[in-house]
């Protein structure tokens, strides 16, 4: 596995992070994203000191910041022995190049970011291929940068020319590698292919949501199973399949990986075997953590994702709003004239918005505290029944429910 150690993760390496305020995105969700930049780097294994946030119209295209906040970054890297700085936004090989040579320390973009803690979760070898072959494609526009260390050596004569020759070498070793990896990941997906046709006539829900929602805490509630769970992005990379049975019905359950906003191509291109599962799921069961700020715009990306990437954006659909636990409400002083927010709204209340008028297809659940997954099971058996229901009509008796007299009940 290449870059394994981008960041050293016992060191726990002191960190700053970069942002923008432009015209694509104004104070207030560039905060937001920078929020979400600094639990990735944690989740890495970063220390985040400081934050460096500018207003541009557009990124520098030489160093992304402007030439005075990159001298501050500067400064503050030499003041307070950092040996990292992230940037939110993905950097072209040549700007990466030239802020190195500025501040003289490791830079990393979200996309590197993420695809160092991939390659620390991938527990699988179907995982580590994906991962393996995402950051290929990620290196191979970068070689030129690796080898900036022989411009220490133009004088002599000869050396220009044998560090080309290695820049090439290298490339064609890296195609090489690329090539073999989507070989072995094609093979994969046949492979995957074949286990979900055996799968037998079972009906198959998906478990989608973005990154550390948690998807993977339900998956482990519904079947009784033991995935790894823990409060970090992608905790989970390897997708699971479960058999569940609610009443007498059986399904199958899939817990997949975690969207994220700006996810890196590279990672959508190398994990089609796993957006495979979303895509024949016959249920998609969404995921959404309602006590984060910013969860509609979560909800906008998982959406996107579904529709631009997986083309799932059609499939039947529960909403599961999750992490219900974290809602603090404190009643108001009935002479207090501030308005209602999130921070202060009871949860009846706001079980009362748009999430609640989606045709009985929205639960609100704790699946860390277990409250209301009664609600969540005998949503899922009615809709995976209905399902069946309409591929095995002569089947459907089977899986309808009976009363304690063993007569059949008509709810």
């Amino acid at each position: 596995m290449i870059e394994d150690n981008i960041i050293n993760k016992e060191a726990n390496e002191n960190t700053v992070l970069v942002g923008l305020v432009s015209r694509f995105q104004n104070e207030a969700k560039c905060n937001e994203y920078l929020d979400e930049l600094d639990f990735l780097a944690r989740t890495a294994g970063a220390l985040p000191r400081k934050r460096f946030v500018q207003k541009l119209e557009y990124p520098n295209p030489r160093t992304y910041v402007g030439t005075g906040k990159l001298e501050e970054i500067r400064q503050y890297v030499e003041d307070n022995e950092i040996g990292l700085v992230i940037f939110d936004d993905d950097l072209s090989p040549k700007q990466v190049a030239n802020i190195e040579r500025e501040l003289k320390v490791k830079i990393l973009d979200r996309t590197s970011l993420i695809l160092d803690i991939f390659a620390n979760r991938a527990q699988t070898s179907t995982a580590r291929t994906q991962v393996e072959l995402a950051q290929y494609q990620y290196l191979l526009p970068r070689l030129t940068r690796m080898w900036t260390h022989l411009e220490r050596q133009r004088g002599g004569i000869g050396m220009r020319g044998p560090g080309e020759t290695q820049i090439e070498t290298d490339r064609r070793i890296i195609l090489d590698k690329i090539s073999r990896l989507k070989t072995e990941l094609k093979n994969i997906d046949k492979q995957k292919s074949i286990q979900r046709k055996n799968r037998g006539n079972l009906t198959r829900v998906a478990l989608v949501g973005y990154t550390n929602v948690g998807k993977s805490t339900i998956m482990n509630l519904l079947s009784k199973s033991d995935v790894f769970a823990e409060n970090k992005l992608f905790a989970t990379l390897d997708t699971t399949v479960r058999k569940v049975t609610i009443e007498n019905l059986p399904f199958l359950l899939t817990d997949t990986v975690g969207f994220i906003r700006k996810l890196p191509t590279h990672l959508v291109d190398s994990f089609k075997s796993t957006l495979d599962e979303v895509r024949e799921a016959d249920l998609l069961v969404h995921v959404v953590d309602v006590s984060h700020p910013g969860f509609e715009e979560q909800i906008e990306v998982v959406n996107k994702t579904l529709r631009d990437v997986c083309g799932a954006a059609d499939k039947p659909m529960i909403m599961v709003f999750n992490k219900i636990d974290r809602f603090k409400y404190t009643p108001k002083d009935p002479d207090d004239l501030t308005p209602m927010t999130r921070e202060n709204i009871p949860l009846s209340e706001f079980e009362k918005t748009w999430m609640a008028k989606m045709d009985n297809n929205c639960v609100f659940i704790s699946a860390k505290d277990k409250i209301n997954i009664d609600a969540l099971k005998d949503m899922l058996y009615q809709k995976a029944r209905e399902i069946h229901a309409t591929r095995f009509p002569y089947n459907d008796f089977l899986y309808q429910k009976y009363d304690e007299d063993d007569n059949l009940s008509l709810e």
